[in-house]
C-alpha cells in the first residue's frame, strides 16, 4: 500500500512539473521580448545614458562658467542701469518738480534765444548788403531786428553772471523769481507773455495824457503863427478831448502841421520828448530825438511790410495782437475784426509818412487810441 501510494505521488508530481514548464517558458520569452522591444523603441543603453549625462554636465559647466556668469551679470546690470538713466528725468521730476521746471524754463529759453541770435546775424547781413534798407525784410524779420538787440542787453547780465563758478545757483533762481525784470520773452510762459505785455502797455499808456497836454499847450503857438491848418488841428484835439477819435483822412489833412514848428520833431520841448519816449517804451536819456526817429522808422517799415505781404487781413490772430501792442492798443478781448479795422486806419496813415513828418507817426498812438475803451480799462 505504501509503495503503491508513493509511486502515485511521484507520478502526480511529474505531471505537475510538466504542466508548469511551458508556462515558465512562455513567461521567460515574454520578458525577453519586452526587454528587446524596450531597447528598440525608447530605452537607452547604459553607454548612451552615460554620454547624455556627460554632455549635460558639459553644458552646465559652460553655462555656469566664471566668464559666462560674469558676462551675464554685467549685461543685466548694464540693462538695468540703462533703463534707470533713460527714465531718470521722470525720477527727478517726481522728487524735485520745482527744480525740474526751472531747469526746463532755462533750457528752452536759452535755445530759443540762441536761435533768434542766429536769425539776427543773418538779418543784419541782409540789411548791410542793402545799404541799411529795411524794405528787403519781412514784417517778422523787422520786428526781430528791432527787438532782439534790446533783449540781448536785458538778458546779458544773467548769462554772464551764470558763467561764473557756482553763480548759477544764485542767479537762476533769482531770475526765475523776477522774470519780467531779468529775463526776456524767450523764457516766459504763454500766460506770462500776456500778463507782462499788459503791464508794459499800461506803463506806456500812463503818459498818454501828458503827451496830449503837451499837444494842447502848443495849440496857441500854432494859432499865433496863423497856420492854415489850425482850425482842422484844433478840431482834432477837440474830438480827442470829447472822447472821440479822428479818422485817418482827417489826420492826413493835418499832415503839414507835423512838418514845421511847434510839432516838428526838432522843435519839441524836452519834456515833450521825454513823454514821447515813455509812450513808445524808449529810454529817455541822451539822444532822445535819434531814438524816436529810429522807432518811427522801424514802425513805418513794419507797416510797409504788412502792405507788401497782402494787408492786415492776412495776418494771423497772434500777429494782430502783437502789432496792436507795439502800436499802443490793448488787444485783450478784442475781436479779429476790431483789430483789423484799427490797424488798417493806422497803416493808412503810416504809409504816407516821410522824413519830414515823422512826428505825426510818433503822435499817432494819441490820435488813434487816446479814448479807446480797452486802453481806458487797462489804465483805470
Amino acid at each position: 500500500m505504501s509503495l503503491t501510494l508513493l509511486r502515485t505521488l511521484c507520478r502526480q508530481q511529474q505531471h505537475v512539473l510538466q504542466q508548469r514548464q511551458p508556462v515558465s517558458f512562455v513567461g521567460s520569452n515574454a520578458i525577453r521580448c519586452a526587454i528587446r522591444f524596450q531597447s528598440t523603441t525608447g530605452g537607452d543603453s547604459p553607454k548612451e545614458d552615460s554620454n547624455d549625462k556627460q554632455s549635460t554636465k558639459e553644458r552646465l559647466a559652460v553655462k555656469y562658467s566664471r566668464e559666462n556668469v560674469k558676462r551675464n551679470v554685467q549685461g543685466y546690470v548694464f540693462s538695468r542701469f540703462f533703463d534707470y538713466v533713460k527714465n531718470y528725468d521722470k525720477v527727478i521730476e517726481k522728487k524735485f518738480p520745482s527744480a525740474v521746471h526751472v531747469y526746463r524754463v532755462f533750457l528752452v529759453g536759452v535755445r530759443d534765444f540762441f536761435n533768434d541770435m542766429k536769425k539776427l546775424v543773418k538779418i543784419t547781413k541782409i540789411v548791410y548788403s542793402h545799404d541799411n534798407d529795411l524794405r528787403c525784410l519781412t514784417r517778422k524779420e523787422i520786428e526781430l531786428y528791432y527787438q532782439m538787440p534790446r533783449d540781448m542787453k536785458k538778458v546779458a547780465p544773467v548769462l554772464l553772471i551764470s558763467a561764473l563758478p557756482f553763480a548759477n545757483y544764485v542767479i537762476f533762481p533769482l531770475a526765475y523769481m523776477y522774470p519780467r525784470t531779468l529775463l526776456t520773452s524767450h523764457f516766459w510762459s504763454v500766460q506770462q507773455k500776456l500778463d507782462f505785455a499788459q503791464i508794459d502797455l499800461r506803463n506806456r499808456l500812463l503818459y498818454n495824457r501828458r503827451v496830449f497836454r503837451c499837444m494842447q499847450s502848443k495849440l496857441d503857438a500854432l494859432k499865433k503863427s496863423h497856420d492854415p491848418a489850425y482850425d482842422k488841428f484844433s478840431y482834432i484835439l477837440g474830438l480827442l478831448g470829447s472822447g472821440l477819435h479822428p479818422t485817418s483822412e482827417e489826420i492826413l489833412d493835418v499832415k503839414e502841421v507835423f512838418q514845421r514848428p511847434p510839432f516838428n520833431l526838432n522843435s519839441l520841448s524836452s519834456s515833450h520828448l521825454k513823454y514821447l519816449c515813455r509812450l513808445h517804451d524808449i529810454h529817455a536819456g541822451l539822444l532822445r530825438r535819434f531814438r524816436l526817429s529810429e522807432r518811427a522808422y522801424v514802425v513805418h517799415h513794419m507797416d510797409m511790410a504788412i502792405k507788401r505781404e497782402g494787408g492786415v487781413h492776412n495776418m494771423p490772430i497772434e500777429s494782430l495782437k502783437h502789432a496792436c501792442y507795439i502800436r499802443g492798443l490793448n488787444a485783450n478781448n478784442l475781436s479779429a475784426e476790431s483789430m483789423i479795422d484799427w490797424l488798417q486806419e493806422w497803416v493808412k496813415v503810416s504809409l504816407v509818412v516821410d522824413e519830414d513828418c515823422i512826428s505825426m507817426l510818433l503822435h499817432l498812438p494819441i490820435l488813434l487810441t487816446y479814448n479807446h475803451t480797452n486802453n481806458w480799462i487797462l489804465i483805470h
